[in-house]
């Protein structure tokens, strides 16, 4: 539970140096300069981050 939510986190990270993806597909979006994809990239990364944090909170609060 406690690694679960720091996965996600770094999923984007080793995408954006090849591991593929949501990060690959955020990198290549950056090669091109395609910002609306971009911009739409990181919203969804961000509530994916948002949404992971939220439910790792209940179930630590669950267990604790």
């Amino acid at each position: 539970v406690f690694r679960w939510d720091i996965n996600i986190r770094e999923s984007t990270v080793l995408g954006l140096v090849g591991a593929g993806g949501i990060g690959l597909q955020l990198s290549a979006s950056l090669n091109v300069l395609a910002w609306p994809q971009v911009s739409l990239i990181l919203l969804v990364i961000l509530a994916a981050v948002m949404i992971s944090e939220w439910v790792s909170a209940k179930v630590r609060g669950a267990i604790i």
